[in-house]
């Protein structure tokens, strides 16, 4: 059997919606509403956050709370990096979605020699900089970061200081820039980005599997493909992000879309996903109860496809 790690990351500083950091204790809060031992059996390691930053005013407008956010990815970086070292794989219940560059900067720290391949499930493509972003908002940059690039090409503005100081930091988290190749990155579900991320996708062929691609050809395939798109990795890392599924299920969540996936199409692509054997990292983001127009239905989904999908960690030989 397989050990996992539970890393939670309660920050919300990279959004432009507060409640984000409650959405872990509402996860536990549904497990605990189904009678459920999961946090018990699974003790979790939790990542300081920054989140007294919300309190403060911002002083980088184009990339808020930047400096908090790079002390995170180094937390999220070396959590990430010593789970793995040791045999485990990292569960991580985050948040934004804005630390997710600090989760894929743990594990190229771990495997600095090994490609890596990223499935995001999302229904943002999360490829702004600080040169591209309309909001600010870093939960809408951490693809970029990892992917190390500025978009330069579509840039609307330039940025200095502290910000490009921060920045810079935050793509070299870890030790190198880039962590991952276009190529070695399928977004499933994708279906809202501004076209200055349009231009970057389309130009760097970045794979997109949409929903009506999933509803065609069925979850089993849709893994099937993602993994003959990732053939050339040696390691895959999976990120789901909830507002991947559609806005009818819940809108607890920060940025909810329309036209997303159904629960259980979700589930079953993410379950087959983490059944390969190149599958070392899972991440849950962006649950945010304070949004939630069904009591606390977004975390109760959370939390089954948490649980199902570690069943399918552990019992990997």
């Amino acid at each position: 059997m397989t050990e996992i790690q539970l890393i939670e990351v309660k920050s919300e500083i990279g959004a432009g919606t507060r409640g984000a950091s409650m959405g872990v204790d509402a996860i536990k809060v549904a497990a605990l509403n189904k009678h459920s031992r999961f946090f018990s059996r699974n003790r979790s390691i939790e990542i300081p956050t920054e989140n007294q930053l919300l309190l403060e005013d911002v002083e980088t407008p184009w990339a808020k709370r930047i400096k908090g956010l790079s002390k995170i990815y180094e937390r999220i970086c070396e959590e990430t990096c010593k789970t793995l070292q040791a045999g485990k794989v990292p569960i991580i219940l985050a948040g934004d979605h804005s630390t997710a560059g600090g989760t894929i900067a743990g594990i190229k720290k771990a495997y600095p020699n090994k490609r890596l391949g990223a499935v995001w499930i999302d229904a943002h493509a999360d490829l702004h900089s600080p040169y591209t972003t309309p909001s600010g908002n870093i939960h809408g940059m951490p693809v970029a970061t990892a992917l190390g690039m500025d978009n330069l090409g579509h840039k609307v503005r330039d940025i200095e200081g502290e910000t490009l100081t921060e920045w810079e930091k935050l793509k070299s988290t870890g030790g190198m820039s880039p962590k991952m190749l276009p190529e070695d990155l399928v977004f499933v579900a994708l279906r809202d980005y501004e076209e200055e991320e349009e231009a970057l996708i389309e130009k760097e062929d970045i794979r997109v599997i949409e929903v009506d691609e999933v509803r065609k050809i069925g979850a089993a395939a849709t893994v099937e493909k993602i993994m003959h798109l990732l053939a050339p990795a040696d390691i895959i890392y999976i990120s789901f992000d909830v507002d991947s599924l559609d806005k009818n299920i819940s809108l607890g969540t920060g940025t909810p879309v329309e036209d997303g996936l159904e629960v259980d199409e979700a589930k079953d692509i993410i379950k087959g996903l983490l059944a390969h054997p190149k599958a070392i990292a899972f991440e849950i983001v962006e649950v945010n109860p304070t949004l939630d127009n069904k009591g606390n239905k977004m975390a109760e989904i959370a939390f089954e496809i948490l649980k199902e999908a570690s069943n399918v960690v552990m019992n990997k030989q």
